[in-house]
């Protein structure tokens, strides 16, 4: 059986540029401090330990997979990490898509599966966002790297 509307999207958490520059930022003054303060006393060398560890947390986080998003036979199904449930969305029952910013805020906090004010959001990084609406009035709000071709996608999956 072939599959003519996939989409594949994996979202990551440690690759949203602010919270990389926020860590590299924290990393920097813990070995500007080692530098500027190694002469007097022994305890600076905890600086250079936290200031390593911060880079060795950032380069983990880059790899780790917050949610992937999968676009196939009628469904948007969300998968998170680890223990966190899979959502499943019955494309049936939405009855409008539309392209959007995920928030006007500079900053935002990654979220998998928030429920808040009527939404369900899933974000990791980025400032696009694709939402759904079913027949309930419930909006997904999905954020994506990617909100052309998904978007398209799902329109073609909900007119097959």
């Amino acid at each position: 059986m072939e599959q003519k509307n996939f989409f594949l999207e994996k979202q990551y958490i440690g690759r949203d540029y602010i919270r990389i520059a926020i860590r590299l930022v924290m990393a920097a003054f813990c070995f500007g401090v080692y530098v500027y303060e190694r002469d007097r006393d022994n305890t600076v060398d905890l600086f250079l330990v936290v200031g390593f560890g911060i880079i060795g947390v950032s380069i983990i986080l880059l790899f780790l997979i917050q949610y992937k998003t999968i676009v196939e036979n009628k469904t948007v199904i969300l998968s998170g990490l680890w223990t966190a449930k899979k959502v499943k969305i019955d494309l049936n029952n939405i009855v409008s898509v539309k392209k959007s910013e995920y928030s006007n805020f500079i900053f935002n906090n990654p979220v998998y599966n928030l429920h808040k004010k009527g939404t369900i959001r899933f974000y990791s990084s980025g400032k696009d966002a694709i939402i759904l609406t079913d027949r309930d009035g419930l909006e997904y709000f999905i954020g994506t790297q990617r909100p052309n071709e998904m978007y398209l996608v799902i329109k073609e999956e909900m007119k097959s």
